[in-house]
């Protein structure tokens, strides 16, 4: 993934939600918690810091000095597991600019990523970090200008503690990033509907299905997820050109995966499962759009 002024690119490096799952069961679509990384011309903007930004950084070893835009939704274990071990901050010549909304609780994004490496939860505390890390607090609903052609819009989710949705927006592309949000019983959620207005890739927290989170022995309404079945129905609604399914429960396996991929595909024909390793690619010299 190299860069290139005229490329927007978003590829997976993990798809799961709530606690990485690796395993003979999920080869296919792996086991590494959240992270998605978008090349945006000559940016590079990433998306949570799950298992999956471990995978990421090891692959940016290659490419230094790197520079980057990281962006959190919220501070839960599973999008911030991967930080302290995404080796590229550790390097001098690197940097990195790191956005996260203040919590319920009046933390930074800055001071939930420290805490969590604070004695006895992790061996070496942030200030290891050797990079320039540059922190900076998300006013949700204020759009972030990345570059001139660059806009990350922002919308608040619905989720235990709070959480960010994005969307990038570059040269009449727009890819959104709507991941640990719970659907509405009585109404369809303007927060969403506004970050995925005619987007070319709505990327959409589905960790249950209907039955799972309607089910009255083990039911998931107000666990701050949502379903595939109200992905479509966002997508729809928001008039999206590609559906990807992300945030996969760790029970899921892949034969499962398989299973609710071709369900979606019969709604919502232009859809596609997040799997690790998947690359989209929205613009290409042809301006057709490819994925891989």
């Amino acid at each position: 993934m190299s860069g290139s002024p005229n490329q927007f690119t978003v590829h997976f490096w993990g798809v799961r939600g709530s606690i990485a799952c690796p395993g003979a069961e999920t080869v296919r679509y792996g086991g590494n918690t959240s992270c998605v990384e978008m090349r945006v011309g000559s940016e590079r903007l990433i998306f949570d810091g799950g298992t999956g930004l471990r995978v990421l950084g090891q692959s940016m070893l290659a490419q230094l000095p790197v520079k980057g835009h990281l962006f959190f939704t919220h501070a839960h274990w599973d999008h911030i597991q991967g930080f302290p071990f995404f080796v590229p901050a550790f390097i001098p010549i690197n940097t990195f600019r790191i956005y996260g909304a203040i919590a319920p609780n009046q933390s930074t994004v800055q001071q939930r990523l420290n805490d969590q490496m604070l004695h006895p939860n992790f061996p070496v505390p942030l200030q290891t970090m050797r990079a320039d890390l540059q922190f900076f607090d998300v006013a949700i609903g204020e759009p972030i200008e990345i570059t001139d052609e660059i806009k990350v819009e922002t919308a608040l989710l619905n989720h235990p503690g709070e959480a960010v949705g994005y969307r990038v927006n570059w040269k009449g592309y727009a890819a959104a990033y709507v991941t640990d949000t719970e659907h509405f019983a009585d109404r369809a959620d303007e927060n969403v509907l506004f970050l995925a207005r005619n987007a070319d890739v709505l990327i959409y927290d589905a960790t249950y299905t209907d039955e799972e989170y309607y089910s009255e022995k083990t039911s998931k309404i107000g666990w701050g997820h949502s379903t595939w079945q109200e992905a479509v129905k966002v997508a729809r609604a928001a008039k999206v050109k590609r559906l990807v399914i992300f945030h996969h429960d760790p029970l899921h396996n892949d034969d499962f995966l398989d299973q609710i991929g071709e369900q979606v595909a019969q709604q919502f024909p232009n859809s596609l499962m997040a799997r690790e390793g998947l690359s989209i690619q929205l613009i290409s010299p042809e301006d057709n759009g490819s994925e891989g």
